[in-house]
């Protein structure tokens, strides 16, 4: 198939690469262009502008996938790309919005006859050796149509073995992607997935820190044990009930500096474990872990532990994220909408 990928930033560019090594043809923009001639050289299409980028589609119906931080920026993507595409084409965010909008954004372009999509995705800077899992909404004739991409752009089965009782049903879940639902329903599970995350995340770096000061001068000498943490983690990856890719990204971390010196122990939030507070508020659902580990994000900013550490390097290992390098205060919805969420009044 062919595709236009706007946004070639940590994951943007290398869902291209993985699309183009299956086959797939990828026309790109980004308004940095480095990264566009970056994939040119990889056998990309690269244009300087979204106008272009549409021109460049010449297989109907055009498919454009936009991959942009959650706000303005894809806000205003989604809004120009509506006036650039003609009816039956397709959108496709598969960045981190937030599921109202998308909602909002899906009736907005149904108008104008152009098929909206919201895809969430997940699996950060290691998506182009180990594909990406991917919850997706929209309209079924859409995902149907785009599934050669999503399969392609999924891990697939891999030696995972099937869970008992699944032998029928649609075998998607199976290969790493799903289609949720409705317009919003993808980013809304994405949500979900995300606020789970914090909650992971938390339990390890508590987890460890409570492991690191064993040997604390507050404590009977008796008691006291110094512990090797980079073992304590390699071990805890084979056979534990515990093991799993965070803790290999925590093991990998600690292995290389067990001091974890290079993070100052501030923890950023991308927005998404706001929401899923917020809808939990929303639905009457007591949520303590994931709630209680938002709020432990807010307090990493002023004061940092060795927890913090973990935390911080875990989201370095998965996503790249690099401290100080992202804004304070995340502007995970356009500045214009309606009103702010109860977790934004909350943290604000």
């Amino acid at each position: 198939m062919q595709i236009g990928i706007v946004g070639l930033g940590r994951m943007g560019g290398n869902i291209s690469r993985r699309l183009m090594k299956a086959g797939h043809r990828c026309a790109v923009f980004d308004a940095n262009a480095a990264p566009r001639e970056a994939l040119a050289k990889d056998g990309a299409t690269a244009v300087g502008l979204l106008a272009e980028l549409v021109k460049a589609l010449t297989e109907k119906p055009r498919v454009v996938w936009v991959m942009l931080p959650a706000g303005r920026i894809t806000e205003e993507t989604v809004e120009k790309l509506g006036t650039l595409l003609q009816a039956g084409d397709i959108i496709i965010d598969g960045g981190n919005s937030f599921y109202k909008d998308d909602i909002r954004r899906a009736k907005k372009m149904a108008e104008q006859h152009i098929r909206y999509v919201d895809c969430g995705t997940s699996g950060g800077v290691w998506g182009l050796e180990r594909g990406y899992c991917m919850m997706i909404g929209g309209p079924k004739g859409a995902v149907d149509h785009l599934d050669p991409i999503f399969s392609v752009l999924a891990p697939g089965p891999g030696d995972i073995p099937r869970t008992p009782d699944r032998q029928t049903g649609d075998s998607r879940p199976e290969r790493g992607y799903i289609h949720a639902g409705p317009s919003g329903a993808g980013h809304f599970v994405k949500m979900v997935h995300n606020g789970i995350e914090y909650g992971l995340m938390q339990a390890y770096a508590e987890g460890f820190d409570i492991l690191r000061n064993k040997d604390s001068g507050d404590l009977p000498e008796g008691e006291r044990f110094t512990l090797n943490i980079p073992d304590i983690a390699e071990v805890w990856r084979r056979g534990s009930v515990i093991s799993s890719w965070l803790l290999d990204l925590g093991a990998a971390a600690l292995a290389k500096d067990p001091q974890l010196k290079n993070f100052s122990g501030y923890v950023q939030d991308s927005g998404e474990g706001r929401w899923t507070v917020e809808a939990a508020v929303e639905e009457s659902v007591p949520a303590d872990v994931i709630t209680s580990a938002l709020y432990a994000r807010f307090r990493s900013r002023q004061a940092h532990t060795f927890g913090e550490k973990i935390l911080s390097a875990m989201r370095f290992g998965f996503g790249g994220h690099v401290e100080g390098q992202e804004p304070i205060d995340p502007q995970s919805k356009p500045k214009d909408s309606a009103r702010h969420s109860a977790a934004q009044h909350a943290a604000e």
